[in-house]
């Protein structure tokens, strides 16, 4: 048996350079792994099986966990099956990357499990089909993220800081964050350098002022109480906060993560406290 811990990631930055003909965007991204995380359990077993919370196995081709066995077996001409057990944690529709991080903890662990002995570039070609968070997720920790999410660099902070993370309403669909963006005026660009020199050196007034996170305001415009929860967070006392991802989750630095964990958690329904990882799948 194999356990794994698929680990959140956020956006420290989120910078849209442009659409490709074939519809994807552009992007230049800071991203970090956050010990936020869901568990899967996966178990040798005569077929493919999925279970989610406790509930009795189904199998989703939707579900990334089950179109990332479902790719390996068919990538490898493989035919053993597993049992897999999913716990999750992250919630949907935030800006997390939990599906994905689930689907490349299925990948790396699978790959383990049936001894395919896939290598590291394979996996990441796999994955980068399945999805672009896949990359990072595989990977994780802190790294620049370019491209459609197959350019990677990593890099290393001086400082892991307190994460606070909470949900504003009950989340937001990637697609139609995109939708909005595109029907908007296009945002200056962003100077994503100073942003990650200021990352790495912990200068999180320095990142406020540079990092941008070009889907905030067309989220906003879906959802006001993004808006409203980035100003609670500074009201509350955060270095620096944040929308993750196309939202509609918001994260802030604090330094005195219990009073702002304490205060936040009268007000929002689902309120996480967090810290940095360095790897986007954890086997324990």
């Amino acid at each position: 048996m194999l356990k794994a811990h698929a680990n959140a990631k956020i956006n420290w930055a989120l910078a849209i350079e442009g659409r490709r003909d074939d519809g994807y965007h552009e992007m230049d991204m800071l991203m970090q792994s956050i010990s936020l995380h869901d568990t899967l359990t996966f178990e040798e077993s005569d077929a493919l099986s999925l279970s989610v919370n406790g509930a009795a196995p189904v199998w989703d081709d939707k579900n990334l966990v089950c179109r990332a066995a479902e790719l390996l077996r068919r990538e490898t001409g493989c035919r053993r099956g597993a049992a897999i057990a999913l716990e999750k944690r992250i919630p949907a529709r935030a800006g997390l990357g939990g599906g994905s991080a689930d689907g490349a903890a299925a990948l790396r662990a699978l790959n383990r499990l049936w001894a395919l002995h896939l290598s590291e570039e394979r996996l990441l070609e796999l994955g980068l089909s399945l999805g672009a968070d896949f990359p990072f997720c595989l990977t994780g920790g802190l790294q620049r993220v370019r491209g459609i999410g197959e350019r990677l660099t990593k890099l290393r902070a001086n400082v892991s800081p307190e994460l606070i993370l909470a949900m504003p309403d009950q989340g937001l669909s990637t697609g139609a964050v995109f939708q909005a963006f595109d029907a908007a005026e296009v945002p200056a660009r962003a100077d994503m350098d100073a942003a990650q020199a200021a990352l790495l050196s912990g200068d999180y007034a320095r990142l406020r002022r540079y990092a941008v996170n070009h889907l905030t305001r067309p989220a906003e415009t879906l959802s006001p109480a993004v808006a409203w929860a980035i100003a609670d967070f500074y009201g509350s006392g955060a270095a620096f906060a944040a929308m993750s991802g196309s939202g509609s989750c918001v994260f802030g630095v604090f330094n005195e993560p219990e009073r702002a964990l304490a205060a936040l958690g009268a007000r929002y329904p689902l309120v996480f406290r967090a810290q940095t990882r360095e790897t986007g799948v954890e086997f324990v």
